[in-house]
């Protein structure tokens, strides 16, 4: 099964109560991580942006806020844009978002003439979901393409290179009193992880459970720097941040 259809089929109507349940609050987390990372455009000018695997909107609204005017949206999920743009309208942002239905993969020059775009940003493990090395490789080049001179490319990811063992691979990811998540991982190979994803949810008085899985890629830190490199992007930031997630940021030169 493909990321794709694991969220259709199983995570997208949890995908919120996943981040918290408060889409605004994720939203302010990540425009203060944002903006510590100098993604702020001068009021007076009109900034564009695109966020790469939107989910319910986080980094869409958070972009929104801080300035941007314009900001595509992009998933795979119709569930979780229809979901933006309620958040969207109700932060009074909609008019500067754009949905877009469909794969991040081969999207930018379709959105951007070259050199157009002032931010892009692809958050939450999304460039992991990509089927293959090659595929973020491409990524990376449309990135670089579409951004204008100065422009910032932000990237978190987790690094998932370092193989876990027995329970270790077992990973609680939220519960409250009607539903509870964990996930347990099987190493495929040097390149891929298996993804298992256990939910319980309660519902008239009996817990139910729904189950699935689907592959994530991993990719080290110092491969995915060298690839913004051999793009023509600059590394400016590669660390670890919060919620064990790594953060990158290159800006075009």
């Amino acid at each position: 099964m493909t990321a794709t259809d694991h969220y259709d089929r199983l995570l997208a109507e949890h995908y919120t109560w996943m981040l918290g349940g408060d889409i605004e609050t994720a939203a302010a987390a990540q425009a203060e991580l944002l903006r510590g990372l100098g993604l702020v455009p001068r009021p007076e000018e009109e900034a564009a942006a695109v966020d790469l695997g939107c989910g319910p909107g986080p980094q869409t609204l958070a972009l929104a806020h801080l300035g941007f005017t314009s900001v595509a949206a992009v998933d795979t999920s119709a569930v979780l844009l229809d979901e933006l743009m309620e958040h969207a309208g109700r932060s009074g942002t909609a008019q500067a978002v754009r949905p877009v239905h469909g794969d991040i993969r081969g999207v930018l020059p379709r959105l951007a003439a070259p050199g157009s775009v002032d931010a892009v940003v692809c958050m939450g493990d999304t460039l992991l979901h990509l089927p293959g090395r090659a595929d973020v490789q491409e990524l990376v080049a449309d990135v670089a393409k579409a951004l204008r001179p100065g422009g910032s490319f932000v990237a978190t990811y987790r690094d998932l290179t370092r193989e876990l063992h027995g329970l270790d691979r077992f990973i609680p990811v939220r519960s409250t009193a009607d539903r509870i998540l964990t996930c347990f991982l099987d190493y495929s190979d040097e390149d891929t992880v298996l993804v298992h994803d256990l939910l319980y949810t309660r519902r008239d008085g009996a817990w139910h459970l729904q189950t699935g899985s689907y592959p994530k890629l991993r990719l080290s830190p110092p491969w995915l720097t060298a690839q913004c490199q051999a793009a023509g992007l600059d590394v400016r930031r590669d660390e670890a941040g919060p919620r064990g997630m790594r953060v990158l940021h290159v800006i075009k030169s």
